[in-house]
């Protein structure tokens, strides 16, 4: 008899030792899942600022890229307590808008995701830097 409800004590641990794996798989799939956008980015024309201290509805061109930092010497400057000198940059080849993280101490955010490679924007993705909210028009 002990020896059966050792084996049941044994198989109840290895699930709970599966579980346990399969939980951390799952954990690490959400962080590098796919691309946050899939969407095609052509006609990307625009940065509008949506929620900002004292930016909000102001649109910013992206031309053929543009650096967004809380430095004077960035194309647009953001006043966010939470924004790096020279936080990220999207830049704009053939149709293509990409946004890198410029080594931000605080990150920057797309769709809700941060950003660790540059990424692939598209129409209405939004970006995050602290407390401001930018949108991909």
């Amino acid at each position: 008899m002990p020896a059966l409800v050792l084996n049941i004590l044994k198989l109840i641990f290895l699930a709970f030792v599966y579980l346990f794996l399969w939980q951390i798989g799952r954990s690490i799939g959400a962080h590098i899942g796919p691309a946050p956008s899939s969407r095609p980015s052509r006609n990307l024309t625009e940065l509008v600022a949506v929620r900002s201290a004292n930016l909000s509805g102001l649109r910013f061109p992206l031309g053929a890229g543009v650096t967004i930092g809380r430095s004077g010497d960035s194309d647009v400057v953001i006043d966010d307590p939470y924004a790096s000198e020279f936080h990220f940059r999207i830049a704009v080849q053939s149709d293509t808008a990409v946004l890198s993280d410029l080594g931000s101490t605080n990150g920057t955010y797309l769709n809700g995701r941060r950003v660790t490679v540059p990424t692939r924007l598209g129409k209405g993705d939004s970006i995050q830097i602290g407390n401001t909210i930018l949108e991909v028009r």
